[in-house]
């Protein structure tokens, strides 16, 4: 991926141009000390005077509205004044003295408040019809640049050589951090990673958190770097400085690095789909770098942006290739489950790997901003709309009507779908995700919470409805899983920088301090817990470094992007997939023939978890024999002789540490003396005393069982129910408790 380079030589402003940003119809504008605001066609590179100023401009944002909509202006003067301005160049508020100095900087936030700040020291906050709010800020040192919080509850903004977190609400703790060793001249947040960027006199641009822990520090570069800028989709950022225009991925490595022979760059915007990027020079020039050459890659297919609207299409076992022109700019490209998903601004394509010469092709209303796809529907995040659901045939499924979430700003990390279920972190509060049906839209009863909140999220991709599970990543980077109609949070790994289930088995990876992991059957947590660790296969790696993203789980290939660029593979075993197709075929014999010819105790596990899973007790029995877990083959083999099918299905729930579930079986099925037995041999004494009680029977057996224990250890009473039950009891007869156990297993047989 690199910038395409386009600049019209012959048309530019006549002094320094000091700011540029963006319209909602993507035209750009530029300010300059040549008391111009020049309003630019980023592919024609024709200019034209949007307007004439009455000072030297510092700064200026648009108040961007809905679409159609005229936009305020806001711009900030040497002297310390700003105005508000029509587009049709009606100014609605001048205020003359709102710092003493020049203002420095001036932001919009979304909901329509105005913040400045400039040489004095002071950061205010302003209404939309330029009322003073509040003096938030004030300090000895001039503040160069302020971004607003993603949530519009705070400011970042930059002095000296520090970074600054001030919450809009009184009370609240500033957070702040040494950021460089020079002065800083600019930040920026993203709204969609939440990742703060900034440059400075240092020579040096980083990435920090919120938190201000430092991510991604560069070289120092020959010059100044005088201006940063997000990507609004997070996944990218630009950089600028004296001749020079940069490309970086969120990690910090550099796509690409480009001379642009025009002085400093002192401002970098970026178009709201983030595919071109303008930026002010030094000479008056305004430099537009178009995004061009993104790749991506599956199975032998590779697609290749060439150009704003051109994809080269590439088979790279046949070596053939054709290319395919959009009358638009393409703006977003996905491709897996055998489809190719292309959007424009005003249309979608829908490409299958069988036929690239006739896609399908629908009408889009508003930009996209994410597609996810799963084996049989595809989903497009649009600004205004929401979430979309389609098949593959281009037509919609659903769109399921969510609260609080700004899907301009959704990242890809907390969205995840299947074929039955859209997951989706909670907007309003992260440590919820929530769950919505494919087919209808509609938001489902159940939700999976948590105690940190969540930063990324992942479904497993089986065709089997009810084995769906949902893997994240915490704020603590711990990886958990759990099933999504019943909440059981299991931690399986600490410090994890990435992880992905695989296309089509229940197979997850992950990369976890610096180890590649991978769990053939994690599942099995929810059979039998001893099964986690044996099913999961560690390797370490020391190429792998920190923040190293897993991009695909296709079949046995694992591929993932270093921090540093590089992509790299590695390589699962073949079995497990082998194992899984036999398994839900139901061909057990060729799964334990499987198992024995590779002799591999992590396949072993793996068949133990499916069988007990799809209760398939004699392949469990070999399975758990050949894991050496004798104590559950012994266990496996008395369910196995155990004629009552419900008896069965209650004791496999106690297998699977589901005792309460177990009971349940019992007691639907009246098998009472069951039920009272399991719970003498869990110890549950009280619990047992009150079945007898409630279905009065086998009071008597289960005194007798009591007092046999308190025997044996050498204990008194101290129960007083048992000792009333002992007092109303009295004398019980062993060989008439006997006769009664008997004559129940009897009568259990019958039924």
């Amino acid at each position: 991926m690199r910038f395409k380079i386009k600049v019209n030589e012959n048309t530019k402003h006549a002094d320094i141009c000091t700011s540029v940003k963006w319209g909602l119809n993507n035209e750009a504008y530029s300010l300059s000390d040549d008391y111009t605001i020049l309003k630019w066609d980023p592919n024609s590179l024709e200019s034209s005077k949007f307007v004439d100023l009455e000072g030297y401009g510092t700064d200026f944002d648009f108040l961007q509205g809905q679409r159609g909509s005229t936009d305020l202006v806001a711009i900030a003067f040497s002297d310390g004044s700003f105005i508000l301005q029509q587009k049709t160049g009606k100014v609605e508020k001048k205020e003359k003295e709102a710092h003493k100095g020049a203002i420095i900087s001036i932001k919009w936030s979304v909901d329509g408040s105005l913040a400045t700040c400039g040489e004095d020291g002071a950061l205010k906050i302003w209404s939309k019809t330029g009322i003073i709010r509040s003096n938030l800020v004030q300090i000895d040192k001039p503040i160069y640049c302020i971004v607003w919080s993603p949530d519009n509850d705070g400011i970042l903004y930059c002095s000296d050589k520090m970074i600054y977190i001030k919450p809009l609400q009184a009370g609240q703790k500033q957070v702040q951090w040494k950021a460089h060793d020079g002065l800083v001249l600019k930040v920026d947040w993203n709204h969609t990673n939440n990742l703060i960027l900034s440059c400075g006199e240092d020579c040096k641009y980083k990435v920090f958190d919120t938190y201000g822990r430092l991510l991604f520090a560069s070289a120092p570069y020959d010059y100044v770097i005088t201006s940063v800028a997000w990507s609004p989709n997070g996944d990218y950022f630009a950089v600028g400085a004296y001749d020079m225009l940069r490309l970086c991925d969120k990690t910090g490595w550099t796509y690409s690095f480009h001379k642009t022979n025009q002085g400093s760059i002192l401002n970098i915007a970026w178009t709201s789909d983030g595919t071109i990027c303008a930026g002010a020079a030094g000479n008056g020039s305004v430099i537009f770098g178009h995004v061009v050459e993104r790749c991506i890659t599956y199975d032998k297919w590779e697609i290749t942006l060439t150009e704003d609207n051109k994809i080269q299409i590439i088979d790279l076992i046949d070596e053939m290739n054709s290319e395919f022109d959009f009358k638009e700019r393409v703006i977003n490209m996905s491709m897996k489950y055998n489809n190719l998903i292309i959007t424009t601004s005003s249309h979608c394509y829908i490409y299958s790997f069988r036929n690239w010469n006739t896609p399908y092709i629908f009408d889009i209303r508003d930009s996209v901003s994410q597609i996810c796809q799963c084996a049989n529907y595809f989903c497009l995040v649009e600004v205004s709309s929401g979430i979309m659901v389609y098949n593959y045939e281009g037509r919609l499924i659903s769109n399921p009507k969510i609260q609080g979430t700004k899907f301009e700003h959704l990242s890809h990390k907390k969205i995840a779908i299947s074929n039955d279920l859209l997951a989706l972190v909670d907007g309003g509060n992260n440590k919820v995700v929530k769950f919505y049906e494919m087919n209808s839209g509609k938001a489902l009863n159940f939700t999976v919470e948590h105690s940190l909140e969540i930063l990324e999220i992942n479904l497993n991709q089986t065709e089997m409805i009810g084995e769906r599970k949902l893997a994240f990543v915490d704020q603590n980077r711990d990886l958990h899983i759990t099933p999504v109609h019943k909440k059981d949070i299991v931690k399986l790994a600490a410090m994890t920088d990435s992880f992905l289930w695989n296309e089509k088995f229940d197979m997850l990876c992950a990369i976890s301090d610096q180890r590649f992991v991978v769990w053939y059957y994690p599942t099995s947590v929810y059979v039998d817990r001893d099964l986690l660790e044996q099913v999961k296969v560690s390797k370490e790696c020391t190429d792998l470094t920190r923040n190293s993203q897993i991009l695909s789980f296709q079949d046995t290939m694992v591929q993932i992007r270093r921090k540093d660029g590089a992509i790299m593979t590695q390589s699962v075993s073949p079995y497990p997939a082998l194992l899984f197709e036999a398994c839900e075929r139901g061909k057990w014999e060729k799964a334990i023939k499987l198992c024995r010819y590779v002799k591999e105790h992590t396949l072993w596990a793996a068949l133990a978890g499916l069988s007990l899973q799809f209760k398939e007790l004699n392949t469990a029995e070999i399975a758990l024999a050949a894991i050496e877990a004798a104590d559950k083959v012994l266990f496996i083999q008395k369910i196995i002789n155990v004629e009552s099918e419900k008896a069965k299905s209650a004791l496999l729930a106690l297998f699977f540490k589901r005792p309460q579930e177990a009971e349940n079986i019992y007691t639907q099925a009246k098998l009472y003396y069951r039920a009272i037995k399991m719970n003498i041999k869990l110890y549950k004494w009280e619990r047992a005393l009150d079945l007898a009680l409630q279905y009065n029977v086998h009071q008597d057996t289960l005194l007798a069982y009591r007092q046999k224990y308190l025997e044996l250890t050498g204990q008194q009473e101290t129960i007083p129910r048992f000792e009333k039950l002992a007092y109303d009891i009295k004398k019980y007869d062993w060989v008439e408790i006997k006769n009664k156990i008997k004559q129940e297993k009897a009568r259990e047989q019958q039924s």
